[in-house]
């Protein structure tokens, strides 16, 4: 996530650090390369002109000039100014009304509002402790209705189907007075999109929005759009009022332009973030966080949050005490370790959150050599073998391993450097047994490598 801007901005950053003495030559070049990194990122002008402007003035001032570590200040003036270009505080959905709350999604097609819908009922319900009502108000697709349904069912909340012909604004009316009879928290209304910014996607929206007067309107942007995407977000504010900003697909996202740009342009704050497909994909969006991530400093509060959110703890203590007690980390603790790191987007995931600094170069050579692909197939190795053999790994013979690599679809080599990874991270456990789990298994794949 944000690759290119991370990069660019480090490497500026870089050559103050170590500095005894900061002039306003060298100031001047740093501040030159990050006005490229933040317009090669396809951040708006206007929005890359502030910005500079301000650090520019900080930087030459005596905040940097008079420090005993020059070099650190001008990298915690970017950092401070960056929180306040992405909204400064974090800023909640606004649930505090009579039930049932209405949160209205607008946006293009192909932003992944209806997807979004999804992933916030299951956001409200698992952290927020609500009951949540989908509905779609999108008369032009009916796949999309089609889609909200079953996203309803997986998530586990209700679902409600208008009446075939009923227009956008009668249907958000029914689907209030739907929620209000099922005793439901809130209701979430999925609305049409279109490909571009028109008068009848307008009209239609603005329409929806006088029915039923929601607490929140949130537009859903593709991050990866750059410049369309901070256009759209003005357009629809302009006819709406939004209260908020949903960035979608922000793990695909090598920029940024329009997380940085969408918070200024439009004067919303982004709210919600999405990364990834899965429907446990969204989660709060906080400027201070990504203000350090975009700077490869890391989110390792928010990683905690997400372990202790999605890691199940029950398995967690369980091996702890298995370790403690002397015996064995075993192949179906090695599966669940595993299991565990996809839930929580994969490996690539993980490190994202971590500061780029953070073990040197290991965990940058872990992300390269051991992808999510890669965990498939070692969970696929380990599903192929009994469960005396997943117990007891010495057992497994040559034509053990040859039945293994024909029930996963693999390569005998591929079973044989999964049994010596599996070895390696028996002895580190042992070593480091205390609490174990997931930590423990990210330094040992770090030193690893599965089957390619």
């Amino acid at each position: 996530m944000f690759e290119t801007l991370s990069g660019r901005l480090g490497r500026a950053m870089d050559a103050l650090k170590g500095r005894g003495r900061i002039t306003e030559d060298n100031i001047a070049d740093t501040v030159r390369q990050v006005r490229m990194a933040l317009l090669e990122a396809d951040v708006a002008l206007p929005v890359v002109k502030g910005f500079v402007e301000r650090v520019r003035q900080r930087a030459v001032g005596v905040e940097v000039t008079r420090s005993l570590s020059p070099g650190q200040a001008f990298i915690k003036i970017i950092r401070d100014e960056m929180i306040t270009l992405l909204g400064g505080e974090t800023v909640a959905l606004d649930l505090r009304a009579q039930p049932p709350v209405v949160i209205l999604l607008v946006g293009l097609q192909g932003a992944g509002k209806t997807t979004t819908a999804g992933k916030l009922a299951r956001w409200l319900r698992e952290t927020q402790r609500k009951s949540v009502l989908l509905v779609s108000a999108d008369v032009h697709r009916p796949a999309a209705i089609d889609q909200l349904e079953r996203l309803a069912e997986q998530v586990g909340v209700d679902f409600w189907r208008a009446p075939q012909g009923a227009q956008p604004a009668e249907i958000a009316a029914q689907a209030r007075k739907q929620a209000q009879l099922k005793g439901r928290d809130v209701l979430i209304l999925d609305t049409a999109g279109r490909l571009h910014v028109d008068e009848g996607l307008m009209s239609e929206a603005a329409a929806v929005q006088q029915a039923v007067a929601p607490q929140e309107t949130l537009f859903v942007v593709d991050s990866m759009a750059g410049q369309d995407a901070v256009n759209a977000a003005r357009a629809f504010h302009e006819a709406l009022a939004l209260t908020g900003v949903v960035l979608t697909k922000i793990d695909g996202d090598a920029r940024g332009g329009a997380a940085l740009s969408v918070r200024e342009i439009t004067g919303v704050p982004i709210k919600l973030v999405g990364r990834g497909e899965k429907l446990d994909a969204l989660e709060a969006f906080h400027p201070d966080r990504m203000a350090s991530r975009i700077l490869g400093m890391g989110d390792v509060l928010s990683l905690v949050e997400e372990v202790e959110r999605k890691v199940d703890q029950d398995k967690a203590r369980a091996l702890a005490g298995k370790l403690k007690q002397g015996k064995g980390f075993d192949l179906a603790d090695l599966r669940d370790q595993l299991r565990q790191m996809l839930d929580m987007g994969g490996l690539g995931a993980l490190l994202d959150k971590l500061p780029a600094n953070m073990g040197g170069g290991a965990m940058k050579a872990a992300q390269q050599q051991f992808d999510d692909r890669q965990v498939r197939r070692q969970i696929a190795i380990i599903d192929s073998m009994t469960p005396g053999e997943r117990r007891h790994p010495k057992t497994i013979t040559g034509s053990r391993k040859r039945r293994i690599a024909a029930g996963s679809g693999l390569a005998i080599p591929d079973v044989n450097r999964l049994l010596k990874q599996h070895g390696q991270m028996q002895k580190m456990m042992k070593k480091m047994g205390k609490g174990g789990g997931l930590k423990n298994m990210m330094r040992g794949l770090s030193g690893g490598r599965g089957p390619r």
